[in-house]
């Protein structure tokens, strides 16, 4: 079956907004990291933590200030969990089990957001409001802060000092993410989504029956949810719920948030390395595997009757009929391509290709256009690995963008690529191998498989999102994928820093003959073309076991 014309007109819209985005959001990303000047508020954040906003860290100070920062949250994440049913606005829940405060601390914080949890039952308003939200701005912030850094060091030379994290965080919630949310929060309480402190209000079904419809402060979670890439809904249905996602243009803004950031910040990189061509090129690697991703997948599910078809004969078992099957797939794509796991349509509901194109586009490494700042410093690494590959073809050292990649360059950039496919499969593996754990799976055979697979693929690559069918509330699944969020999380980024410390410490190599253009389509195709041949060489026979072979047992 063909995209019919609903659907390539929505995503043709959303690709116009993004484009936009990129040169005019972009530009003011830009402002906001290269700026000498500091707001009166951001001055008294500095003086509350005792930082001088004037002094630059290098990539090791940068590392500590940073992991220093993400332990302290997850202590207190942790610990407003287990005490929430002794604060304020308890609505009268308990505290959060060990295992599942644990998991979520570590989840909100690492920008994965991954659920073990029903939100409407299990977090308090205040829990909600002080740490899940306050999560979501800061983890966006750190992810985009780490990109920063990664471009500072191919732009300077000769220094070791890339910036102040505590001046990056400040300024990107202060300056980019607070304005946006606030604004956006407004646009979606205006829409009809909930935003107030009620514990519940009772009303009469129409079966005669008592039921208790949850309110609570929705809208100012949902805004940040999408804009920070981080995914946590505030009910259980996430974006599938009305009252998190009340309307068709709601729905549309809300895949807009997801890619305005990520599609954004190449126009930084290109502004600050002086040659908006690389951050041209950069865009077009990530737009090129996201609008194959996004286009495949409606074929897919278009075409797929399902158990429940629609008119057109495409499946609307686990869609959200308000939005149908092609929106939902075009949320479902953007969500797994982002690290942001929002959902507004059930992921084990699709068929067996189209669960594993979104598995697929988790293991790209989540960098097309992937997560607020990881989707950028995720695709340079692969641009770095991209030209040491061209370099070994031509028998010259490989450079990008006038640094040398030498042995230690594609050390840290291997290291980086390997980490998330270790604990994926390591993960599914040790899962698998036990009966214990096999127990959590609703299905059986290759469904089963995949249900177990996209649980680790989500939470190695701080995704988030869930395939359902697999019970995780478990104390086992708990503690592992919180292991696999934080190692997939701060292991990369400690490679990203020390790679853009070696790079800032270099000497530019003035272009050659020989030196290879990284702004040509030549370049973007051979970037394109490593990203997939490495994660089919790394994940091919683990999707052969699960999503593919389902697909094609069909």
């Amino acid at each position: 079956m063909s995209l019919g014309w609903s659907a390539a007109l929505f995503i043709l819209s959303l690709l116009a907004a993004w484009v936009l985005g990129y040169r005019f959001f972009g530009d003011y990303l830009f402002r906001v990291v290269t700026s000498p000047r500091h707001l009166r508020v951001e001055r008294a954040v500095y003086r509350l933590v005792g930082v001088d906003a004037d002094s630059e860290q290098n990539a090791g100070v940068y590392t500590r200030s940073l992991l220093a920062f993400s332990a302290v949250s997850v202590l207190f994440l942790y610990g407003l969990q287990r005490l929430q049913g002794h604060l304020w606005l308890d609505a009268g829940l308990p505290g959060v089990d060990s295992h599942v405060a644990w998991n979520t601390a570590v989840s909100f914080v690492t920008n994965t957001n991954w659920q073990a949890y029903a939100g409407e039952s299990t977090m308090t308003h205040l829990t909600q409001m002080g740490g899940l939200a306050v999560q979501n701005f800061l983890s966006a912030a750190v992810g985009i802060a780490v990109a920063v850094v990664l471009v500072r060091g191919l732009a300077r030379s000769h220094t070791g000092r890339l910036g102040n994290f505590w001046v990056d965080l400040t300024r990107l919630v202060v300056r980019v993410l607070l304005p946006v949310a606030v604004l956006g929060a407004v646009a979606f309480i205006a829409a009809g989504m909930v935003q107030n402190l009620s514990g519940g209000t009772e009303v009469t079904t129409l079966a005669g029956g008592s039921q208790t419809i949850t309110g609570g402060p929705v809208a100012s979670q949902e805004i940040i949810k999408e804009l920070g890439t981080n995914g946590g809904g505030f009910y259980n249905a996430n974006s599938a719920h009305p009252f998190e996602n009340p309307t068709a243009w709601t729905n549309w803004l809300a895949i807009f948030l997801i890619g305005l950031i990520p599609f954004s910040l190449p126009r930084v990189l290109g502004r600050m390395v002086d040659d908006t061509r690389q951050g041209l090129a950069i865009l077009t690697a990530m737009g090129s595997l996201a609008v194959a991703s996004i286009v495949l997948l409606n074929v897919t599910e278009l075409a797929h009757p399902g158990t429940v078809p629609s008119a057109v004969g495409a499946s609307l078992e686990g869609r959200e009929v308000r939005f149908g099957t092609g929106s939902s797939a075009t949320f479902a794509a953007m969500t797994t391509l982002t690290s942001t796991g929002s959902v507004d349509s059930f992921h084990d509901s699709y068929s067996g290709l189209g669960g594993g194109i979104l598995m697929s586009n988790m293991m790209l490494g989540e960098v097309a256009p992937g997560g607020v700042g990881s989707g950028l410093y995720g695709m340079l690494v692969l641009a770095i690995i991209t030209v040491f590959v061209a370099g070994l073809m031509v028998g010259r050292t490989p450079e990008y963008l006038g640094k040398k990649i030498g042995a230690r360059e594609i050390k840290l950039a291997s290291l980086y690529f390997l980490v998330t496919p270790f604990l994926v499969l390591v993960g599914t593996a040790l899962a698998m191998a036990s009966p214990e754990q096999r127990a959590s799976m609703l299905n059986t055979g290759t469904h089963g498989f995949s249900e177990v697979l996209y649980a680790f693929t989500s939470a190695s690559n701080n995704n988030g999102s869930a395939f359902a069918g697999l019970t995780v509330s478990t104390p086992w699944y708990d503690v592992v994928l919180g292991l696999c969020m934080l190692l997939g999380r701060f292991l990369p980024i400690v490679l990203v820093l020390a790679l853009a410390g070696s790079l800032g410490r270099q000497t530019p190599a003035p272009a050659s003959a020989g030196t290879m253009p990284t702004h040509t389509p030549l370049f973007v195709s051979m970037l394109v073309g490593v990203t997939v041949v490495l994660v089919a060489l790394t994940f091919l026979p683990a999707l052969a076991l699960g999503p593919l072979a389902e697909g094609l047992a069909r």
